[in-house]
């Protein structure tokens, strides 16, 4: 577990870069959070964050699908959005724990 400062907010994070605490996300820290890993983020990527969040709060589990399925992009335009690994990365700027189903 480690500290880092984002947007002027120093927040916790665990040894892969994921916020410790959901509740301490804003746009802020995750356009910063991106952008440390050469990632610009759009409002498209920010409705798929806010989207991802609403589903985690709710207790559901997070899939690549769901995100397909949500109407805001289609899963061709979610690796589009997030190169490599979609949904780790996208959790990981939405402020949410590394996903089980992620390596």
């Amino acid at each position: 577990m480690a500290e880092k400062t984002f947007a002027g907010i120093t927040v916790q994070v665990d040894d892969d870069g994921y916020l410790i605490d959901p509740n301490q996300w804003t746009e802020d820290i995750a356009k910063e959070m991106a952008k440390e890993d050469g990632l610009e983020l759009t409002d498209q990527h920010i409705e798929v964050l806010k989207f991802l969040r609403e589903k985690y709060l709710k207790g559901e589990t997070l899939t690549i699908r769901s995100v397909g399925k949500s109407g805001i992009v289609d899963i061709k335009g979610f690796y589009k959005l997030f190169p490599g690994a979609p949904l780790k990365k996208a959790s990981k700027y939405a402020g949410l724990p590394k996903p089980s189903s992620c390596v």
